[in-house]
């Protein structure tokens, strides 16, 4: 009970604050964001460190596999075989719009 009212106190305070900042606050906000989102220095670094969580989580992958073995549930088994096929057969984009290089 005590974190959902913390939650809704927050919710409450955030949209007080929102509104007393504005639409043109918003807007330069949102501006600000677009021109950091689009630097190509961030997006390489972004690029790059979704690679390596790639490698990190294949590198897991293959760790738990060996110790598990046949004692996963196949139902387990079966989802992230699905989601190993899955990821593998679109190259040219993941579902967070970056490219796989």
């Amino acid at each position: 009970m005590r974190y959902r009212l913390t939650f809704v106190a927050g919710l409450a305070l955030g949209y007080v604050l929102g509104t007393r900042a504005g639409r043109e606050r918003y807007e330069q906000m949102k501006k600000s964001v677009r021109e950091v989102s689009q630097n190509p220095a961030v997006r390489n670094t972004v690029e790059s460190a979704t690679q390596q969580g790639r490698d990190v989580a294949g590198k897991a992958f293959h760790t738990v596999s060996e110790r598990v073995g046949d004692r996963m549930p196949d139902s387990v088994a079966e989802r992230v075989r699905a989601l190993r096929e899955r990821g593998q057969g679109g190259e040219a984009a993941d579902d967070w719009g970056t490219s796989n290089t």
